[in-house]
């Protein structure tokens, strides 16, 4: 409890004026916990902005079509966070009648709602004592207790959400949660924390044994996958193009260009040989072009993707029937949107 009241106590001094902060109405707690987590808040605030300006409540975004709230969320990456916020809000206005879950236990059967973002609307909105445990919670509490069990194990989630739960101001927990995620990305950084002005320093097991830079300990992430995207960009004399809608992963519902994947990197022949383009262009006059001299390299999580943009000027036909006008319309990945914002269609 004492742990509890200084972090209050400095939270009340030094936190950062946010939006999300202004109010406990659920749905916008609930915006702004999806958004920032991935996200950082800097980012994240013009989304929050937008969101709300586009959808004031759960029902305008209950109402939205898939396309329109991916379109808005560009950028932001992780769409499967959108897609479930939009599953959410529907599910929210057609089988609750628009009333927001109250508890913890009805939060976690919302659609990408985990035990974080659960725990934060239900402390923060219902005043329920329920703990958040997200990385700067981790990263404080392994520091000042000394703990080295590795924060992304299973021994390790249950071991700081426990301790979590065992600090929490019952009394205050909305305040209590946020003074220590605030705490944590202002005062407790991951690299280089100014502990010399830190209120907890004379209490602080990693301060006292010099292992600051050491804690958390993270378990070894699993191998980064290479991939090779080969987009075919077509450009044809009636200034029309194609984009396809993607089936399934991270990109799901979302456009791009017609896409060959190879297993490594294919020069100008592998492409116009390749059943994909012979079954685009059949019968066609075309040229093709490489857009960028280098091969572009997006990073995601747990992946690289090796990226060519191949331009292919080609005479008209009924099946290329995507004006270039309208492709801002859709939404993208943001490897396909900083391209169209290089490219010159005209």
């Amino acid at each position: 409890m004492i742990l509890s009241k200084q972090l209050i106590y400095w939270y009340l001094q030094n936190k950062r004026n946010l939006p999300w902060r202004d109010t406990n109405n659920p749905y916008n707690v609930w915006l702004s916990e999806i958004i920032l987590q991935q996200t950082r808040v800097d980012q994240g605030t013009s989304y929050y902005f937008q969101f709300i300006k586009h959808f004031p409540t759960v029902f305008d975004l209950a109402e939205a079509n898939e396309e329109e709230v991916l379109k808005l969320w560009q950028g932001l990456g992780y769409y499967s966070r959108a897609r479930n916020l939009h599953f959410s809000a529907k599910y929210i206005v057609e089988e609750l009648n628009g009333n927001f879950p109250a508890t913890y236990k009805e939060l976690l059967k919302l659609k990408g709602v985990g035990d974080y973002t659960a725990s934060a609307i239900a402390s923060i909105c219902f005043n329920e004592p329920t703990a958040v445990v997200d990385g700067n919670v981790y990263r404080v509490l392994s520091r000042y207790f000394g703990i080295d069990t590795a924060i992304n194990s299973s021994a390790g989630i249950k071991i700081f959400k426990q301790l979590a739960q065992q600090l929490i101001d019952a009394k205050n927990p909305g305040t209590h949660n946020q003074a220590l995620m605030e705490f944590g990305a202002l005062m407790c950084k991951p690299r280089n924390p100014d502990c010399n002005i830190c209120p907890l320093k004379n209490s602080c097991f990693a301060l006292s044994k010099n292992c600051v830079n050491d804690l958390p300990v993270k378990e070894k992430k699993a191998k980064i996958k290479t991939r090779h995207f080969n987009y075919l960009v077509i450009h044809s004399s009636d200034h029309k193009t194609i984009v396809v809608k993607r089936e399934t992963g991270i990109w799901q519902n979302l456009y791009e260009f017609p896409l060959i994947e190879s297993d490594n990197v294919i020069d100008i022949e592998a492409i116009t040989e390749h059943s994909i383009f012979k079954e685009l262009f059949e019968g066609l006059s075309v040229t093709v072009k490489l857009f960028d001299k280098e091969v572009l390299v997006h990073k995601l999580t747990h992946q690289h993707i090796h990226t060519k943009f191949w331009v292919v000027t080609t005479t008209a036909s009924g099946h290329i029937s995507i004006p270039w006008k309208a492709i801002k319309k859709y939404p993208v990945p943001a490897l396909i949107d900083n391209f169209l914002n290089r490219y010159k269609s005209d």
